[in-house]
């Protein structure tokens, strides 16, 4: 049985389904989910985050996060986590920069929160002298000084999505018709959640909402601002959601969203706003929301491929100078995606953002 038949039992049972319920199956499906039966990383996978394009990413997030243990005094111990770590790249390029940081490692309780088996494995081969712990969840943090990395993560919670109409907001929604898959909707009704949205929208507007978004960020803010610590929050998206931003990729290029259930990866734009709002919320500075290109070149990534660059030559250095283009430049990732910090309210924000 596929997860498209599962999904059209579900419906023909329930009736419509969110959007949301429909990522969640798609990505999380215990047997059948996207995220749960394989590697969707790299070029034998759907498409490539920025630990996999370039060393040079998890080296300055690695430094950023150290030089804000130094400034907060280097507590000791503390955690250092991750949250959907892939194949942990990005962390083991972390702790090779960081490595030569006194104190740094001894002091660090490595959590990576992961739900994939298959990238729990990956995750344990690359980070073999460190013993991670794996957790489900953000709420399952310790209660201790937190340093943490979420790159692509957020962007992977599935989102409702809401169209305004003259009486309200109808929620859309996935119907099963003539044997396919398709998009309807709710008659329209108030929704407390978005009536600050009215201002800034007119009849026929998509706005998304991501209800596990706020309450990750709480667990996260509420640690940071009792204990000490910082978050980097790397995604694309923008400050406040608008339009339909749900995309699906299979083999690095755009697919229908409802074309073969569990078989692509799902996303959608963050809306930073709210991870704003709930960081504020639970007592956490946050820092303005900044490019990721302009992050970087803050944090010395131009230096850094100067450096890297010393005896390459050919297909090597064509190939650290695509990367270092790819990450930073306004026409690749270098403006699509945002890095928002968070940080305790009296201390300074991390190294590349500022308040």
């Amino acid at each position: 049985m596929t997860l498209l038949d599962l999904i059209a039992a579900r419906i023909r049972h329930d009736g419509p389904i969110s959007v949301a319920d429909y990522m969640t199956d798609c990505l999380l499906h215990p047997t059948l989910g996207y995220y749960t039966t394989r590697d969707p990383l790299g070029a034998a996978g759907d498409f490539t985050t920025a630990p996999e394009i370039s060393q040079m990413f998890g080296e300055l997030i690695g430094l950023s996060l150290a030089q804000a243990w130094l400034d907060q005094g280097s507590p000791n111990p503390f955690t250092l986590a991750e949250l959907g770590p892939g194949r942990g790249t990005l962390m083991a390029d972390l702790l090779r920069a960081t490595r030569a940081i006194p104190g740094f490692h001894d002091a660090a309780q490595i959590s990576l929160v992961e739900a994939s088996p298959v990238l729990r494995a990956t995750q344990a081969e690359n980070l073999p002298d460190h013993a991670p712990q794996w957790l489900d969840s953000a709420a399952s943090l310790p209660q201790a000084p937190l340093f943490l990395i979420a790159n692509e993560f957020f962007d992977a919670l599935p989102v409702r999505q809401f169209i305004r109409h003259e009486q309200g907001w109808a929620e859309r929604r996935i119907i099963y018709v003539d044997g396919a898959l398709a998009f309807g909707q709710t008659a329209p009704t108030e929704h407390p959640a978005l009536a600050h949205r009215l201002n800034d929208t007119r009849p026929g507007d998509l706005v998304e909402l991501c209800p596990p978004a706020p309450p990750i960020l709480a667990a996260i803010a509420s640690r940071i601002a009792q204990h000490g610590g910082a978050a980097l929050i790397v995604d694309y998206g923008d400050w406040r959601s608008l339009g339909d931003t749900v995309q699906a990729l299979r083999d690095h290029r755009p697919v229908d969203v409802l074309d073969q259930p569990g078989k692509a990866d799902l996303t959608a734009h963050v809306d930073f706003e709210l991870l704003a709002q709930a960081a504020r919320g639970a007592g956490c500075g946050v820092t303005k929301l900044t490019k990721q290109g302009v992050f970087l070149e803050r944090l010395g990534i131009t230096a850094r491929a100067q450096a890297l660059a010393q005896g390459l030559q050919g297909a090597a250095l064509d190939d650290l100078v695509a990367a270092h283009r790819r990450l930073t430049h306004p026409q690749e990732m270098g403006n699509l995606f945002k890095t928002l910090g968070l940080f305790p309210a009296q201390a300074s924000p991390p190294p590349g953002l500022e308040i």
